[in-house]
């Protein structure tokens, strides 16, 4: 047990850097303090440009990608050929019976393109450009989760969005991911959009991750959830042993497009 402040916030400071990120409840159970001791703790040293905050615990300052999040304009241009395909893929998956949510982002809307157009499934989603993909298909039933637009990624987020799924339950979630680390988890740059993500994530029986290579090992400031937390992963061919390591590990499977 470890009282003494400066030796305590020395030894978090150091954990963070080995492991990239930290959490809350366990360095609490560590260190014999309660969680808002080291509530405390984080935020002095974020304070310090040590670590950056995130949900439940903090991340390395180092492992933060501290990149803007690029407009949607340019998302869409950036893996277009393996965003289709793994957009393919991934809608080969659904089949007649299900109701899935199709999370916002521009390889989620290549599942929306490729997706059968079968009145017995129903979409659900937040996404702008995926509901006006849906919309030009006569057959599917079609919900369009409501709360406040966010323009720079045409999507819609808030309380509103959240309480929408409350009472909720489907069959897959397709999940965007802005990065996909090992260590720290499923993380997105905003935070509304961690929050809602959660939400769908509690939804969903069957939680399906979608993202091109170069999500691997990035790490955003929001964690969404860890990675053994997915059930499947859908992605390119050139999947990081890292990963390939992990889904024998955890538990999810992957499906390269």
């Amino acid at each position: 047990m470890i009282r003494d402040t400066s030796e305590r916030r020395l030894r978090i400071s150091t954990l963070v850097r080995e492991r990239g990120s930290v959490q809350v409840a366990p360095l609490a159970e560590k260190f014999g303090v309660s969680m808002q001791t080291i509530r405390k703790d984080l935020r002095f040293l974020a304070t310090r440009g040590v670590m950056e905050r995130s949900y439940g615990g903090a991340i390395s300052a180092g492992a933060v990608n501290v990149t803007a999040e690029p407009p949607v304009e340019v998302k869409r241009t950036i893996h277009a050929d393996e965003k289709a395909r793994i957009g393919k893929a991934a809608a080969a998956m659904v089949s007649p019976g299900e109701s899935i949510v199709l999370d916002s982002g521009t390889t989620t809307l290549q599942i929306a393109r490729f997706l059968s157009d079968d009145d017995d499934i129903t979409v659900l989603t937040n996404d702008l450009d995926i509901l006006s993909v849906l919309a030009a298909k006569e057959r599917l039933n079609i919900v369009m989760l409501g709360g406040m637009l966010r323009r720079k990624n045409r999507a819609f987020y808030g309380a509103q969005t959240v309480a929408s799924l409350e009472h909720l339950r489907v069959d897959k979630l397709f999940l965007g991911v802005d990065g996909f680390d090992i260590e720290c988890g499923i993380t997105t740059h905003y935070e509304p959009e961690a929050m809602l993500n959660r939400k769908m994530v509690e939804a969903a029986r069957d939680v399906i991750a979608v993202t091109d290579v170069s999500k691997f090992g990035r790490v955003c400031l929001h964690r969404i959830i860890p990675v053994d937390s997915i059930h499947r992963l859908v992605t390119g061919t050139e999947v990081p042993d890292d990963v390939r390591s992990a889904s024998q590990r955890l538990g999810f499977s992957i499906h390269e497009a």
